[in-house]
């Protein structure tokens, strides 16, 4: 009896948010009564906690809207979430309580790669339909005709780097040498690198040395002293905000004039390092100052209830929710066949993009959106493909 009112109890603290009811169902079936529920996990705490709240705050934006809209063919969403702290394990067990406890119908998560890599098998063999906002690693979705992503893939937001900085064009860098500054533990660092180098070489560009880092490293200073002495016109930091800032402040303690250009990941870093990134350069899925009506919409109704600015991680997942929530209108039942199917048929424009998807559950053709750190404001500069 004490375990069974333990566990009761640990349902109810770790669900996160939910729409339409209070609480956390621990049985019964996704789609009951007028509700429909959809599960979310990332990471709201922890180093990484910045990246899973925006998220979940965009699938929550995202649900709110379509509630007050009549609902996913006239039944409410229930979004229920729950904390992976940035652990795969935690990812794991965030996965059987949706699926066991909650009876999702759909998962839009989770926001880490290594979180959806931990899950990924568990949902192949459920056959649950799981769409990733932000997890930007070609293994989340290959080979798994039940998983689908909103955001586009490592490979390509790291051709679409080396693109922008070989380019004399629409704000190009126009660079003939480059270095790389690698984090030696993480597959998304490695993954940006290995196309950037791949891509930049050849369109004709030359990167004169690379250095890695492990990933709890704090003191860049050896890397850098080597960077500085090739001198290159680009150096390439494909890491996250909290990371490549630092990297950033203390190259400019040390005088490297070359301009950085990193990935998705250095969103927010005008937040924390405006003075350090100034006037540095990294791809991103949307541009806050974009005159699109789609977005100008998402930024205020973002602002209005979280009284903060959208990141593209919020985008994500308000763009990852909507994609769910009309696949599952469009397949016009909660089966989780029927809701894959559609997926694979959807045809959908959002805030980051438009949506349709490759076999593989990627969007196709993309446009990535370079971005320019200006007096700690976000600037929009050009658009590039991610094809090397």
């Amino acid at each position: 009896m004490k375990k069974k009112i333990i566990s009761a109890l640990m349902v109810g603290v770790l669900c996160v948010s939910v729409f339409a009811f209070a609480g956390c169902s621990s049985s019964g079936s996704g789609s009951s009564g007028d509700t429909i529920k959809i599960g979310a996990l990332g990471p709201y705490t922890g180093d990484t906690a910045m990246y899973g709240v925006a998220a979940k705050n965009g699938i929550e934006l995202a649900a709110e809207q379509i509630n007050a809209n009549g609902g996913i063919n006239g039944k409410n969403v229930e979004v229920v979430s729950y904390d992976t702290k940035g652990d795969s394990t935690e990812a794991v067990n965030a996965y059987n309580r949706l699926r066991d406890q909650d009876g999702v119908v759909a998962i839009v998560g989770s926001v880490l790669t290594g979180e959806s890599m931990a899950i990924k098998d568990l949902a192949k063999s459920d056959n649950m339909p799981i769409l990733t906002p932000t997890s930007t690693a070609a293994d989340v979705t290959e080979g798994a005709p039940n998983s689908f992503r909103v955001c586009y893939l490592d490979e390509y937001q790291g051709n679409a780097g080396a693109n922008f900085a070989v380019s004399t064009e629409n704000g190009g860098l126009g660079a003939k040498t480059a270095a790389m500054l690698v984090n030696s533990g993480s597959a998304y660092s490695q993954g940006l690198a290995d196309a950037f180098k791949a891509t930049f070489e050849a369109k004709g560009g030359k990167v004169v040395g690379s250095e890695s880092y492990a990933d709890k490293d704090k003191d860049f200073s050896a890397q850098l002293t080597k960077i500085k002495e090739l001198n290159p016109e680009v150096v390439y930091i494909p890491d996250y905000y909290n990371v490549a800032g630092p990297i950033m402040q203390k190259a400019k303690e040390m005088g490297i004039t070359s301009k950085f250009v990193g990935g998705d990941g250095w969103d927010s870093v005008q937040v924390d390092y405006a003075d350090a990134a100034q006037g540095q350069y990294f791809a991103n899925h949307y541009a806050a100052d974009s005159p699109k009506e789609a977005v100008q919409n998402f930024i205020k109704s973002y602002k209005d209830k979280y009284s903060e600015a959208a990141n593209s991680f919020a985008a994500l997942g308000y763009d990852g929710m909507n994609v769910m929530a009309e696949a599952i209108k469009n397949a016009g039942s909660t089966d989780s066949q029927a809701i894959v199917d559609a997926l694979q048929k959807i045809d959908f424009d959002g805030v980051t993009g438009h949506f349709t998807f490759d076999e593989e559950g990627n969007p196709k053709g993309k446009d990535i959106t370079i971005i320019q750190v200006d007096n700690g404001e976000l600037k929009f500069v050009t658009t590039v493909q991610g094809d090397n």
